[in-house]
């Protein structure tokens, strides 16, 4: 039973090992075959992702089974430091995410998304202009609106009005309601006179690449999105966080059995 714990976190970190190598095979993949920017943003995250497991890995597995005493100390800290990470993320996840909601508009099968009703930091995250321009970016190459199009493009309006839209296609892909505009299809719309307050109104674009992609709206639609995202994330972290902990005292005992080992050679 005294060395169950060091054969545990062995083959614990050795399945972990073989899972860094193919994060890192499709990071190295990404970098050679990116061609957006989205792409682009997404290998450097994978790539030191897979690095992370790797190196972590390989200290649990030679501190566990070669007794290697101050490796596996080593890899505890870390451990706990990650620990100590993923609880904070998922608090804060939590707390950024609980402000904001979509609108139910009258008569309409959709919602419509405020940028103000969302919580300050992520409204600022989005606003940057930097950050945007690489958000928008990747909304268009991922043809979100593209989509949009091609699966209600045959609706009146009255079968439009009906439809349950996403954030982003409610947000992204369509002028606000109470632009008042005049539609002809999803993202074709024919702009009255603008009595409206809502500088969405004015952003608003025929054109494919221009649509509402400039609009507060898109960004709610977002933030939307994101918010969904983060709560399925914030849940997925509980579960990785009690797997981490388990983890975490089954090497405690390991370097505990270094120890004994270590004074039974003195």
């Amino acid at each position: 039973m005294s060395r169950f714990s060091n054969n545990l976190i062995g083959l614990l970190n050795f399945l972990t090992l073989l899972l860094s190598i193919p994060i890192l095979v499709m990071g190295v993949w990404l970098h050679k075959q990116s061609t957006t920017e989205c792409e682009r943003f997404l290998e450097k995250p994978i790539i030191a992702l897979g690095v992370f497991l790797l190196v972590v890995s390989l200290m649990g597995l030679i501190g566990a089974c070669c007794r290697v005493s101050w490796l596996l100390w080593f890899y505890l800290l870390v451990m706990f430091l990650l620990i100590v990470l993923v609880f904070a993320f998922t608090i804060f996840a939590f707390v950024v995410t609980n402000k904001g909601a979509g609108e139910a508009v009258s008569n309409r099968g959709y919602k419509e998304y405020k940028l103000g009703d969302y919580s300050n930091w992520l409204q600022n995250k989005v606003t940057d202009g930097g950050n945007w321009k690489r958000i928008r970016s990747c909304l268009v190459s991922g043809k979100v609106c593209d989509d949009f199009q091609a699966k209600f493009g045959k609706d009146s309006v009255e079968q439009f009005h009906t439809e349950k839209l996403s954030a982003l296609q409610s947000g992204c892909c369509k002028p606000s309601e109470d632009c008042g505009f005049t539609y002809v299809s999803p993202t074709n719309w024919t702009p009255g006179t603008v009595n409206s307050t809502n500088l969405d109104c004015k952003a608003w674009n025929n054109d494919p690449k221009i649509l509402c992609f400039d609009c507060q709206s898109c960004k709610a639609g977002l933030l939307q999105n994101l918010k969904t995202d983060w709560k399925k994330v914030a849940v997925v972290n509980i579960i990785f966080l009690i797997f981490l902990v388990i983890v975490y005292s089954i090497g405690c005992c390991a370097f505990r059995n270094n120890r004994k080992d270590n004074w039974k050679r003195y």
